[in-house]
């Protein structure tokens, strides 16, 4: 069966899978996303980013003790963890009316500005086209875009409006954004990995569409059989999914156990396959796809094993 388009959908979860909050002076926002993906059968969660960021109280100078700066920071950081609670609790509106009076009391408070993005961000829901919603998301990234302003590497910010975007259908917009994600941070695996899924994306509907036109069903073997469409898609298609395997595999190499990135790259394969103008070159795709779907599935039978032997208990 030939894969559904994929669409990433903001999961609701609750601590700790969504966060780790504030603890030792540390902070954690994580944000969740899943990819219904392929072949009938994989279910791939991308975690967009993990980032901590310390807290401000007391790791930089500021005004003196008793100065009225100094008593907004106080009460900025009060407002904060008021609105972690709410946040832990998917109060999402009440964490939003205490982030951004943290924000008001203290505007350089990069991390109550992070929360406050990332509540908005938990209301927007992909595909909903009402102004309530398309407010949450443009809320969201005037956020994420105000802490880049005052924290230009910010690994987290450019992570979460790569995801914005691709929740919103812009592609080119979140190719952008994990671009300078990985330009930051080369060695960020999944921005690599997303750039494979935004490419895996681009190209997949306007081949089933290719497809349905010469009467080929989803099954139906390759190479494409109309020689014009083919040298068409191929020119505007095959460097997309070039790149997308060339970033895939830079995931793969950061990380050689993700299988997430094995998947898509699976799938990039057999986008390749259908562009081939022989069937021998058909016919190496589609074996590299089979190679990496088995090693997908070898991964995931590795990790269960794995985690299912760190959860046994020992016999007493």
């Amino acid at each position: 069966m030939q894969p559904q388009l994929a669409r990433l959908s903001t999961q609701r979860r609750s601590d700790p899978e969504l966060i780790r909050l504030i603890e030792g002076g540390k902070t954690i926002v994580r944000k969740v996303f899943t990819v219904p993906l392929t072949i009938g059968l994989l279910a791939i969660q991308i975690v967009v980013y993990s980032l901590w960021q310390p807290c401000v109280a007391g790791a930089q100078t500021g005004p003196p003790p008793n100065s009225p700066q100094t008593e907004a920071r106080s009460q900025a950081r009060v407002q904060l963890n008021k609105g972690v609670q709410a946040f832990k609790s998917a109060l999402y509106p009440e964490a939003v009316a205490h982030f951004t009076t943290a924000v008001e009391l203290d505007p350089n408070f990069i991390t109550a500005r992070l929360y406050l993005a990332t509540a908005y961000m938990q209301q927007y829901i992909p595909g909903a086209d009402s102004p309530d919603n398309l407010k949450m998301a443009n809320e969201a990234q005037h956020q994420f875009q105000t802490v880049l302003e005052q924290e230009p590497m910010n690994e987290l910010a450019m992570a979460s409006l790569a995801s914005l975007c691709f929740n919103e259908k812009k592609f080119d917009n979140a190719e952008q954004w994990d671009q300078k994600l990985v330009s930051v941070n080369p060695r960020n695996k999944e921005a690599f990995y997303t750039l494979g899924v935004i490419a895996w994306t681009k190209v997949f509907q306007p081949l089933m569409e290719a497809r349905a036109r010469m009467g080929m069903k989803p099954e139906d073997r390759g190479p494409l059989t109309d020689n014009n469409v083919r040298a068409e898609l191929a020119a505007t298609n095959g460097p997309v999914v070039e790149e997308g395997i060339k970033n895939l595999e830079e995931a793969i190499r950061l990380d050689p156990e993700y299988d997430d990135a094995m998947a898509y790259e699976n799938l990039l394969y057999r986008e390749k396959a259908d562009l081939e103008d022989s069937p021998e070159a058909y016919r190496a795709d589609i074996e590299a796809a089979d190679n990496f779907f088995a090693r997908t599935l070898e991964i995931r039978k590795v990790k269960a094993e794995r985690n299912a032997h760190s959860t046994t208990p020992e016999p007493r």
